[in-house]
């Protein structure tokens, strides 16, 4: 499917209604799963860095995270990448590419490129799901090397974070386009009727 085809689909479906309630289930997971999954991976890393909290890091220092963690943080890190780290890259996407559809419904002209900004998100869920693969791969494989992939994974992650902090930032893009145009439109009520009182 080509992007420019997803993004009309994202805007279809970005009811005020799944917008809010894609906002629910981002704000519930963010309190209270989120805590326990971190709490869960500092006890199975021993307190090391971990690469998808990361902004960036070298393949030396990930292979030092790889050995940092030791046999069951490794084990536990891939388990992690391939059960909840399948989940929340979802919950997160949902609420920023629907809320973003949504605001940017009001915010800008239907046929305007801002519109395409939906797609950011979804971006930054991909390159979330090729930094799982390319780090539980070098995680897995450890002590053995994995050098082409372990050259990749940092740039995942890095691209991941422009792509996902982004998208908060485009979100409030829209939320302040939305009150700007709605002060601009009361305002240019309020000079009409002044110009023509009744």
């Amino acid at each position: 499917m080509r992007p420019n085809h997803l993004s009309p689909i994202l805007h279809r479906w970005a009811t005020g209604r799944v917008a809010l309630l894609a906002t629910i289930v981002f704000i519930l997971f963010t309190a209270l799963v989120l805590p326990r999954q971190a709490a869960e991976a500092e006890i199975a890393s021993d307190g090391a860095d971990s690469p998808d909290t990361s902004f960036w890091y070298t393949p030396t220092e990930l292979y030092r995270m790889a050995e940092a963690y030791g046999p069951a943080g490794r084990q536990a890190y891939v388990k992690a990448r391939w059960t909840f780290d399948l989940v929340w890259p979802l919950v997160y996407t949902a609420f920023l590419s629907l809320t973003i559809s949504w605001v940017y419904r009001w915010a800008f002209a239907a046929k305007s490129r801002w519109q395409l900004a939906n797609l950011v998100p979804v971006a930054g869920m991909l390159l979330d799901y090729l930094e799982n693969s390319a780090t539980s791969l070098v995680m897995a494989r450890y002590p053995a090397l994995t050098p082409g992939i372990a050259h990749l994974a940092p740039l995942f992650t890095l691209t991941k974070w422009v792509f996902v902090n982004g998208s908060f930032v485009l979100l409030l893009i829209g939320v302040i386009a939305v009150l700007w145009r709605r002060r601009t439109r009361a305002s240019s009520q309020s000079q009409n009727e002044s110009a023509n009182p009744p």
